[in-house]
């Protein structure tokens, strides 16, 4: 149930298109459902403006496809993060409906409209292609929040002429995420470069000393670029819904 969908409802209620009864019948799955695995918050959409999303990450294929559906059966939209390809195999043979992204590892189902979010594009900068798994899922959750995506990949700073390169598009964004592990340095340089806001998200690509993406992060935390900010390690999907809560609050003014 979306704030769209709620406002239909209680329109036809005052019309007199539709009877009290049949309306609280078609609220009666407000605001969760409990499968006893799981409490699947029906309500996120209206709060939030986003449906719940799935973390597929330790979940069965089971119970990924129990939540899934339960969700589908409302009309609400589907995304579901961190799906291997093992898993995401039998998550989709039992909900067809399903689209697969294997380099973003997500699955989404769309079947309700998606509102578009901002008036311009969200940027979504890759140092190297090693960080592309992380900078996929950003993409993809993106999409299904309503912002347009500007992919500009494999720009890091051990060859910034490529980046440079970029400038007018970067220009024409509203938010710009950065991912990047080694070092991490590619958040401060586009910190420095660009106006808009810059989030920035660590990855764990790197040798020995990158520490699995703490030295990122830690590079990150401690730009000399001012306001730039940073989420979670390999933490794409929350960079995409922190950009979407900056467009939804420019939105309102």
């Amino acid at each position: 149930m979306d704030p769209a969908k709620l406002r239909e409802l209680l329109e036809q209620v005052q019309s007199g298109a539709r009877s009290v009864d049949d309306a609280a019948s078609a609220l009666k799955d407000l605001p969760f459902a409990d499968l006893g695995y799981a409490v699947v918050d029906h309500h996120r959409a209206l709060r939030l403006g986003v449906p719940e999303v799935i973390l597929g990450q330790s979940k069965t294929a089971a119970q990924i496809v129990g939540i899934a559906s339960e969700l589908a059966r409302t009309g609400q939209n589907v995304l579901v993060s961190r799906l291997d390809p093992a898993k995401a195999q039998e998550v989709c043979t039992a909900m067809p409906a399903l689209r697969y992204h294997e380099m973003a590892r997500v699955a989404t189902l769309e079947q309700a409209p998606i509102p578009r979010l901002g008036t311009r594009p969200v940027a979504v900068v890759s140092a190297g292609t090693s960080d592309l798994p992380v900078s996929e899922e950003c993409a993809e959750t993106l999409r299904m929040l309503g912002a347009e995506v500007e992919r500009i990949y494999d720009v890091g700073v051990a060859g910034i002429h490529r980046l440079l390169h970029r400038r007018q598009a970067l220009d024409a964004t509203s938010v710009i995420i950065v991912i990047a592990g080694m070092e991490g340095a590619l958040a401060s340089v586009m910190g420095g470069l660009v106006e808009g806001p810059v989030i920035a998200v660590p990855t764990s690509v790197g040798y020995g000393a990158a520490f699995g993406g703490l030295a990122a992060l830690l590079g990150m935390l401690t730009s000399c670029a001012s306001g730039v900010t940073v989420v979670n390690i390999d933490n794409g999907f929350g960079a995409a819904f922190a950009a979407a809560r900056i467009l939804r609050a420019g939105a309102r003014g």
